[in-house]
């Protein structure tokens, strides 16, 4: 029987009895909580809006062009729905226990793609769903972990990546429909892992006979090759590990004979480009006056004609584009916010985007591509709440503790100001990644601070955030670690000088990096903090890369540091918010999913028996059905209840 470190810590601990934890399931047993007191029936009641709102994804058009698959919930968790006109009726197709992602339909066929995992472990399964009646199968091993589906034009190909060789190695794998036989299709290993490094397929060229393959090393180290399925050859095309640069692949030309990536190479921003296949080709930047990064392009099916997406300080903007000549321009009329789910319908006749804003969640929206209408498809509900009333963000940058070129380097934040007369306490929200970036995307949650705590929200893109250029992305990188959270104290500096904030009443909360960043802030700035909200956090550096899955070890460490080499491991011990619990003194929620694949319960384990050990209080929530993060509703809502009680005991 599996003893927790935390069971184990607890009895080997003289002043600390397991007796002294209140200990309670809920859920259905499915939730453990430990010191969290009784949720008000009162808060239950007050949340409840906020907690229904809904966001619908999408899926993939439908055969015909007329009709779309979303991904939306009306119970639990994300399910399959087709919409059949603007504003139409959500009928539901998919009724399992646990949410679907990745859906993608076969070309020329109504047959549906789609990933499931089990109790968020992430260890996804493929399966194929006809629309038409309901009837599902696995086509997976059942017990890889599986991803990044990609059809070839014709239908026949579903190239993934998987795990199922070793557990380990992140090899590219084929599925050929015209082979094999019910209930799976023949398979294929195309690409074998040479290390521990992602490696995915992203396009068939036209004709089949080759795939564009996306190498992740980190984010600021990607290469791409052409793998021929004929002999198994890799050609490179981008990256090296004489010039590391980040290289994203997009596409295969319509003539096979040249690819269409994005690339940093020779400037701080991804920016488009095209590179022929012939011996010696150099490759030709296609938006050298756009300063931005390009996040995305999608090319129709006919390859003639495209859409790219950059990212202009979190907002999206939209370019139509000419594969042929190369040329862009700006798309006018659409939403201001952040755009992706880009698809073209079959005909190549409109373009659906899923598009999101503080006021509005993601919803579908439909643009002709020959007259430039947009057309709205979906309406997600609100829980009933006024969209018009929610708080925009302002955008501000604040001076950090070192300089660039004479001058305070300027930290990039969102700021949730409430309307009402401060001071109002502030709830400094943190993102995970660390290669991510805060956007001013819809958050119920963020209404809810600031709407039932008169909270003023602060959301910072500090150092090491994407978004902002290479240079910007690599300065907490390894030794750098610690600079991210000095921009934290720099943000309580920034703080104090607004008139409108009470600098007394500060609370910080993130997951994942964004929970490390949390109980590190927790370690250097104790006496500037009323309360932290440590969800999913790395608590030790060490035991993190030591325990997180194996498939993914080798990619993290080239953010953080490799844990085997001797004075890279003392430095990550030294800064580990674990080994210096005896300068934490907040009150702590700590937030853990038991199934966690990439940060180990054990971490929060860990962190919880240490804080107990000298006095502090803290409470603890872990689901025992959930991963990195919570997907099913009821467990989310208790989330959010025990949230608010837990910041209105510490904030007010």
């Amino acid at each position: 029987m599996r003893i927790s470190f935390l069971l184990l810590l607890c009895l080997l601990l003289p002043n600390q009895s397991w007796a002294d934890v209140d200990r309670r399931t809920a859920n259905s047993g499915n939730v453990i909580l430990e010191d969290v007191p009784a949720i008000p029936d009162e808060i239950r009641a007050a949340l409840q809006r906020y907690q229904n709102t809904r966001s619908a994804g999408l899926a993939d058009w439908g055969l015909t062009g007329d009709s779309i698959f979303i991904t939306t919930r009306f119970a639990e968790v994300n399910q399959l729905h087709r919409v059949d006109q603007p504003g139409g009726a959500r009928h539901q197709l998919t009724w399992f226990d646990e949410p679907i992602g990745g859906v993608s339909r076969r070309p020329g066929h109504e047959t549906l793609a789609f990933l499931m995992d089990e109790g968020g472990s992430e260890f996804s399964q493929i399966f194929l769903f006809e629309p038409g009646d309901g009837s599902y199968r696995m086509i997976s091993d059942g017990q890889s972990r599986n991803q990044s589906l990609t059809w070839s034009d014709d239908g026949r190909y579903l190239a993934f990546t998987s795990t199922r060789r070793n557990g380990r190695s992140n090899d590219v794998w084929m599925f050929d429909f015209e082979a094999g036989g019910e209930p799976r299709p023949a398979e294929q290993l195309i690409l074998e892992s040479p290390d521990g490094f992602a490696w995915a397929a992203v396009d068939f060229a036209p004709d089949n006979s080759r795939v564009l393959i996306q190498q992740y090393i980190s984010i600021n180290d990607s290469r791409i090759f052409v793998l021929d399925l004929a002999d198994g050859s890799l050609t490179p095309v981008a990256g090296s590990d004489e010039a590391p640069s980040a290289n994203r692949a997009y596409s295969f030309t319509a003539d096979g004979r040249a690819v269409l990536f994005g690339t940093d190479a020779g400037s701080e921003h991804i920016r488009l480009a095209r590179i022929g296949l012939e011996d010696g080709a150099v490759p030709r930047i296609l938006t050298p006056d756009i300063d931005w990064s390009v996040e995305g392009l999608t090319l129709n099916h006919a390859r003639d004609s495209g859409v790219f997406s950059v990212n202009e300080g979190g907002i999206s903007r939209l370019y139509r584009f000419d594969p042929a000549s190369g040329e862009s321009s700006a798309l006018d009329g659409i939403p201001e916010g952040v755009i992706g789910g880009l698809a073209f319908s079959p005909d190549d006749r409109k373009l659906g985007m899923v598009v999101n804003n503080a006021r509005s969640p993601s919803d579908v929206h439909v643009l002709d591509w020959v007259s430039g209408e947009l057309t709205r498809w979906t309406w997600s509900e609100v829980g009933g709440l006024d969209p018009d009333g929610f708080v925009m963000p302002e955008l501000i940058e604040y001076p950090t503790f070192d300089e660039v070129d004479g001058r305070p380097r300027m930290i990039p934040a969102f700021v949730y100001r409430p309307s009402a007369d401060g001071p109002h306490p502030v709830i400094v929200s943190i993102h995970g990644g660390p290669e991510s970036q805060a956007r001013p995307t819809f958050s119920s949650t963020f209404q809810l601070w600031i709407d039932r705590l008169g909270a003023a929200v602060v959301v910072p893109n500090v150092r090491g955030s994407s978004g902002y250029g290479k240079t910007y992305l690599q300065l907490d990188n390894g030794y750098l670690r610690e600079d991210s959270v000095k921009d934290i104290g720099a943000l309580l500096d920034w703080i104090s000088d607004q008139p409108d904030l009470d600098n007394d009443r500060v609370a910080v909360y993130g997951g994942s990096y964004g929970g490390y960043m949390v109980l590190a802030s927790s370690v250097h700035y104790s006496d500037r903090l009323a309360a932290a909200v440590d969800i999913v956090g790395i608590s030790n550096f060490v035991t993190f890369l030591e325990n997180t899955q194996d498939y993914r070890r080798d990619l993290r460490r080239p953010e953080y540091g490799d844990e085997r080499d001797p004075e890279m491991r003392a430095f990550l011990e030294s800064i580990s918010p674990l080994n210096n619990v005896e300068k934490i003194d907040v009150p702590m929620f700590v937030v853990q999913g038991n199934n966690d694949p990439r940060v180990p319960v054990s971490e929060a384990e860990q962190m919880v028996a240490a804080l107990r050990e000298q006095g502090n209080p803290v409470w603890y929530m872990n689901a025992l059905n959930e991963g990195h993060g919570f997907r099913k509703k009821e467990n989310r809502d208790l989330f959010s209840e025990a949230t608010i009680l837990f910041l209105e005991n510490w904030l007010k």
